[in-house]
């Protein structure tokens, strides 16, 4: 399995809008749809990764925890369907289901989403502020598959909770590693 780390968007950025298919609701949802009052995590999952299935518990106990204090989560998958169909919409819904995702989990068919927000692994992480600009980017904690390193989101929960009690979010931040972001192949003509 190929780890690959996040490419760490400069803190401050702000989020970039999207309408994108919210493969659970079957509803086209934005950024404004999907922030939360103090916060937004943005996070880019895909079903088949093997770092997201050691984390997709965690993630759901994570966005459950924060909800009630004001932030939102939101997932995105944006790896190529045609070579990866089992990140398709309709095994997204069955997993968001099955899993018991309180969060959208949406569909960037283009990938352009994606690119707007250089994501590279799944998963990858992003807080904003209730400005909507980064905060936080990096990994959910120091486990990965088979590192025996228990799944704590210990990294991902602080920097939640530095921003909810307004305290500085350290700028050392760790990447998140996972598996590559599946893009399509470019087709030109």
């Amino acid at each position: 399995m190929a780890e690959t780390p996040s490419n760490m968007l400069p803190l401050g950025t702000k989020a970039h809008d999207f309408k994108l298919l919210d493969t659970v609701s079957g509803k086209k949802l934005t950024l404004d749809d999907c922030k939360g009052l103090e916060g937004t995590v943005i996070m880019f999952i895909c079903n088949h990764c093997p770092f997201v299935i050691h984390v997709n518990s965690k993630l759901v106990q994570l966005a459950k925890d924060f909800k009630s204090k004001g932030i939102n989560f939101v997932a995105i998958s944006s790896n190529d369907i045609e070579n990866y169909p089992q990140d398709g919409p309709e095994f997204m819904k069955k997993r968001a289901i099955d899993e018991g995702y309180i969060f959208p989990y949406i569909f960037d068919q283009t990938q352009e989403v994606a690119k707007a927000y250089n994501a590279a692994c799944t998963p990858d992480f992003y807080v904003f502020d209730s400005h909507l600009e980064l905060v936080y980017r990096g990994q959910l904690d120091d486990s990965r598959p088979g590192n025996d390193v228990p799944v704590t989101g210990e990294d991902l929960s602080n920097a939640l909770n530095a921003l909810l009690h307004n305290m500085p979010i350290p700028q050392y931040q760790k990447p998140s590693i996972g598996c590559n972001i599946k893009w399509r192949p470019n087709k030109q003509k």
